[in-house]
């Protein structure tokens, strides 16, 4: 479903990928392992589309999207990818429903379609109770649900983790995992970039790569 294929991305004479191929099968779980700074966040912002490779290729679902403008590499994030961030990045003076519902907005849809869209993913992930309390009046772990909400909203083939659990402790770390187990048995294809262990030895995971000075070391 994602191939990256002699992936170069240089910025000035500093490589951030240097020469990097890879392969992700519709429904896989991989766990891109590595140091801050090793690359593994410009893998996933390709993939997302949010950057373009100096050489090489991105391949999505069968489409190159390396070199895709801006207007349809919007639309291709929009129509494609869920995105949960290492800070959340949610509105903290909105509330949890409309926080939820944003990457909904471009879309135009009725009214009714956007409730049905909320009701199944605040239930889904427990927070129904929540939907019109502030975001800046819940606790990390709510806000986490929040966030990978707002991630399953659109219904997308892609989930993009860019480290997930930086600023949690063990216990919500664990309740993001099991989180992380539900997305994976819904067949969605999952992509994690983290350095924390409690990912590189869960049975779910399908692959660990390891990403070390822009370049893969291995994928196991």
């Amino acid at each position: 479903m994602i191939e990256l294929k002699n992936v170069v991305k240089k910025y000035g004479e500093s490589f951030a990928l240097d020469s990097v191929s890879l392969k992700l099968k519709e429904g896989e779980l991989v766990v891109l392992k590595g140091v801050s700074g090793s690359g593994k966040s410009t893998i996933l912002s390709l993939i997302a589309g949010l950057l373009k490779p100096t050489s090489g290729e991105v391949i999505v679902d069968g489409k190159k999207i390396s070199k895709l403008p801006d207007h349809f590499a919007a639309l291709y994030r929009r129509e494609n990818i869920g995105f949960i961030f290492q800070k959340y990045n949610l509105i903290a003076d909105l509330s949890v429903a409309d926080n939820i519902i944003l990457p909904l907005i471009p879309m135009n849809l009725p009214k009714k379609r956007v409730e049905i869209l909320l009701l199944e993913v605040i239930r889904s992930l427990d927070i129904e109770e929540k939907r019109e309390s502030l975001v800046k009046n819940l606790s990390g772990g709510q806000q986490q649900r929040v966030a990978i909400a707002r991630a399953l909203i659109n219904k997308p083939k892609i989930i993009i983790a860019d480290e997930p659990t930086a600023n949690l402790d063990a216990r919500l770390s664990l309740e993001f995992i099991e989180l992380l187990r539900v997305m994976k048995d819904a067949n969605r294809t999952i992509v994690v970039a983290t350095h924390d262990p409690l990912f590189f030895d869960l049975d779910f995971v399908d692959r660990v790569v390891e990403v070390e000075k822009a370049k893969i070391l291995s994928c196991l």
